[in-house]
């Protein structure tokens, strides 16, 4: 006996037709998988030769409700698979690039080709120009990031841009000179005279600065020295700085408020400090202490715990942290030691590296491999149905 029918009359086959193309609608649309959006950020590395299609990353990432994605690049097939998703997005020029975004031509070209073609159905809200730049000895891209991070941002008020998508750059923790206690936080003394027009012009702009930091660093190379508990966001007695009496309970916080001090120092209160990178390892080398799954688990879950909370530092409490978290997948062509290939929440396969409370789905590839042309097809046929039901049901 068809469903409709052991309904009886109190659910016509009309109206059992409207329900079901409504849900395909739903489904079609990916609005039965959004449900309400973390507000953890995920960097989506791709340095490596196995990973899944940007479609099925799509449906995991949406099946995660993670709302924010940045990239180290412009892929269009990423920006292309999250049309239409609300999911927001930061894209980054790469180092290597960084230089040639001084001539506002080039800057101009490269907004016209990365990012115009995809709005508005995707967000881009931030262009990162360079990584870590103050990490390496090049001079000359030192010299070269500020006129960049200028030329692309004078590019996008003549594409009409600014104000949607802003400019910055994201930094690596070793910037700092001092950072403990972290109202003593300090810019390294050669990188102060890049830093204070760069801060100039993040003001202006209204743009964040970003942090890369891991507390897993500091225990790595000192595991002896360096409370777990401490950097693992579990019970612990804190550290108390003695010049504003804040307690500490975690070392990310102590890291974020040794910046937001750094900033100070040069003169602005004026600018949001966001952790564009922050993680633990799964695994490592012998000599890579800490790099479990077990204290990956755990420092990523207290760390969502303390995002959904909303929580900020204790210098800026009433500011929740703005968090993205690395990485989504474990990348198997990054060079370096075991940890930086297995810093992932995920398996290139969709299994959890560790059981952290999302509950991620990556459809298998004979399920979910739709063009966007295709998804949205799909979705006007469904629309079709809707109106072709609606009819019927009026008529029965």
């Amino acid at each position: 006996m068809a469903v409709a029918e052991r309904l009886g009359a109190r659910w016509p086959p009309s109206r059992f037709l409207f329900v079901v193309v409504v849900l395909l609608v739903l489904m079609t649309d990916g609005a039965l998988l959004r449900g309400e959006a973390m507000s953890v950020g995920i960097n989506y590395g791709q340095i490596a030769d196995n990973l899944p299609s940007p479609s099925r990353v799509s449906w995991l990432l949406r099946s995660m409700q993670v709302s924010k994605v940045k990239l180290y690049d412009a892929d269009p097939h990423v920006l292309g698979a999250f049309a239409d998703t609300g999911v927001e997005f930061v894209v980054g020029i790469g180092n290597e690039n960084v230089s040639a975004m001084m001539d506002p031509s080039a800057a101009r070209a490269w907004i016209q080709r990365h990012v115009q073609p995809f709005l508005p159905s995707t967000r881009i809200t931030c262009i990162t120009v360079g990584n870590e730049v103050f990490k390496g000895n090049d001079t000359a891209l030192k010299a070269n990031l500020l006129p960049a991070m200028e030329s692309v941002y004078q590019a996008l008020g003549a594409l009409g841009l600014r104000g949607r998508v802003n400019v910055t750059t994201a930094h690596s923790l070793d910037i700092m000179g001092n950072s403990f206690p972290p109202s003593a936080g300090a810019f390294r003394g050669d990188v102060v005279p890049y830093m204070q027009p760069i801060l100039g012009f993040l003001a202006m702009a209204g743009s964040p600065f970003l942090i890369n930091c891991y507390p897993y660093f500091a225990y790595k190379a000192d595991p002896g020295n360096v409370p777990l508990d401490y950097v693992l966001f579990r019970p612990n007695a804190g550290v108390t700085d003695a010049s504003t009496r804040l307690t500490y309970d975690n070392m990310l916080y102590a890291q974020v408020d040794s910046v937001y001090a750094a900033i100070q120092a040069l003169g602005h209160t004026d600018i949001d400090v966001k952790i564009s990178e922050t993680g633990w390892p799964s695994k490592g080398d012998p000599d890579e202490a800490g790099a479990t799954p077990e204290y990956a688990g755990t420092y990523i879950g207290n760390l969502l715990q303390r995002i959904q909370m909303k929580q900020g530092t204790p210098m800026r409490p009433s500011v929740p942290i703005d968090v993205y978290v690395f990485a989504l997948f474990n990348e198997n062509m990054k060079p370096g030691p075991a940890s930086e290939r297995n810093y992932g929440l995920y398996y290139p396969d969709g299994t959890p590296v560790y059981n952290v409370g999302f509950r991620g789905y990556l459809p298998p590839m004979d399920d979910m491999e739709y063009s966007e042309s295709t998804r949205k097809a799909v979705h006007l046929l469904a629309l079709i149905l809707i109106l072709i039901a609606s009819i019927a049901l009026n008529l029965s």
